[in-house]
Parts: structure tokens; C-alpha cells; sequence
């Protein structure tokens, strides 16, 4: 076998068992998009386009909610920003990849498919095509999304509209919350874009959304830098 065609298999291997765990989220996209009247052409071209779980999510709840078309494309920005931090830290390690290639790595680039390249750079194993694991961990996970994606919208377009399963989402946001909870700066930046969103949430063009996301995502900040130095 190929050092190439070994790292891919390898990277395969590493992902199988992450692969199952994003069914539930891809689905709930595909219920999100058919409860905020998208369409499936636009759930499908989301689904591909922006291929980011909490950033799709957020930006069909704002749709939804009537919000404008630029603070929608911010909060999904906002949201992903730590994808800039990824592509910080992986980019030294495949200066040999080719311009395509690194192109669709930063489109295919996840929390996991990050994780499980970067663990594997700092575990200091040779890296030989490590292009090829890194695309063997990201391709099945961009594939399955889509699956995923197209399930939810088919499925949800099949049950009785009174059954109401847009009530999956904001239960998702929930478990995706609790999950990201591990600090008291993170516990306050929910507390804070929680209040403000609720409390806004009669504002017009999803303001309420937007300005808790912000504000959470300053308190965030601020407590982590007062927190470093107190």
C-alpha cells in the first residue's frame, strides 16, 4: 500500500468512530430548514456551502426569525471564527499539499478533522502525507453531514405537519450549550447571550439573536482576560 492511500485509510480509521455522532445534528439541520420554509434546494445549498453545524443551525433560526441577510452571514462568521485558529495551527504542517488541495481542506476543515490531524502532529508520529490522513478524516465526515442534512428535510416532509418537529432544534442548541460549558467564562457568556437574547426576542430582523450572540461572545472575553489576571 501507498504511504497516500495508507494515510487515508488511516485516516478513516481515526474518524469512524466521530462519524455517527454528527447524524443527529445534520438531521436537525434538515428538520430546521424544512420548519423555516427554505426549501430543499436551500437547506441542500446551505447544507454544502457553509457545511458548519452551529453556524447553519444559526443562521435558519435567523432566517426564520426575518432576520436581515448581513447579520446573518456576521453571526455565522462570529460562530466559526475558531476555524481561523485551526487553520493557524495546521497550515505549517502542509506547506508540501499543493494550492487545491490545501483549498479543499480549508473548505472540508471540522472540530474533528482538526482534532484528530493536530493530535497526531503533536504526538510527534511522521506526518508522511499527512494531506491524505487529514482528507481521509474530513471526507466521510462532509459526506455524512450531507446524508444527514437531506434525511432531515425527507423525513420531516413526511410526518404529519401537527407532530411539530422544530421543536428538535432549539433542543439541540441546548445539548450543544451544556456540552460547551466548561469554565466560569464560558458559563457567563451563556448567562449573558441567553438574558439578552430572550429578552430581545420581539425585536425585529432576529436583532435579539445577534446582539446575545455578540454579547456573549464579548462577556466571554472580558472574563477570561480578567480572569488571567486576577
Amino acid at each position: 500500500m501507498t504511504t497516500g492511500r495508507a494515510a487515508f485509510v488511516a485516516g478513516l480509521q481515526a474518524v469512524a468512530p466521530m462519524v455517527a455522532a454528527i447524524v443527529p445534528f445534520g438531521v436537525t439541520a434538515g428538520v430546521a430548514g424544512l420548519d423555516a420554509g427554505l426549501g430543499p434546494w436551500v437547506t441542500m445549498g446551505m447544507s454544502v456551502v457553509i457545511f458548519a453545524g452551529a453556524s447553519q443551525l444559526a443562521s435558519i433560526q435567523l432566517l426564520d426569525a426575518g432576520a436581515a441577510v448581513p447579520l446573518v452571514i456576521v453571526t455565522a462568521l462570529l460562530i466559526n471564527l475558531r476555524m481561523v485558529m485551526y487553520s493557524a495551527h495546521l497550515a505549517p504542517h502542509f506547506q508540501q499539499a499543493s494550492g487545491p488541495t490545501r483549498s479543499l481542506m480549508a473548505y472540508l476543515l471540522t472540530d474533528q478533522a482538526y482534532a484528530l490531524t493536530i493530535s497526531r502532529v503533536m504526538d510527534d508520529r511522521p506526518l508522511l502525507a499527512g494531506h491524505c490522513f487529514y482528507l481521509g478524516a474530513a471526507l466521510p465526515l462532509w459526506g455524512v453531514w450531507q446524508i444527514a442534512t437531506a434525511f432531515g428535510y425527507w423525513a420531516g416532509a413526511a410526518v404529519p405537519a401537527g407532530w411539530e418537529l422544530g421543536f428538535f432544534v432549539p433542543l439541540i442548541f441546548l445539548a450543544l450549550l451544556v456540552m460547551s460549558i466548561r469554565s466560569l467564562p464560558g458559563l457567563l457568556a451563556a448567562a449573558v447571550a441567553g438574558t439578552i437574547a430572550v429578552a430581545g426576542a420581539s425585536l425585529p430582523a432576529g436583532l435579539g439573536l445577534t446582539l446575545g450572540a455578540v454579547a456573549g461572545i464579548a462577556t466571554g472575553v472580558v472574563a477570561e482576560r480578567w480572569g488571567s489576571y486576577a
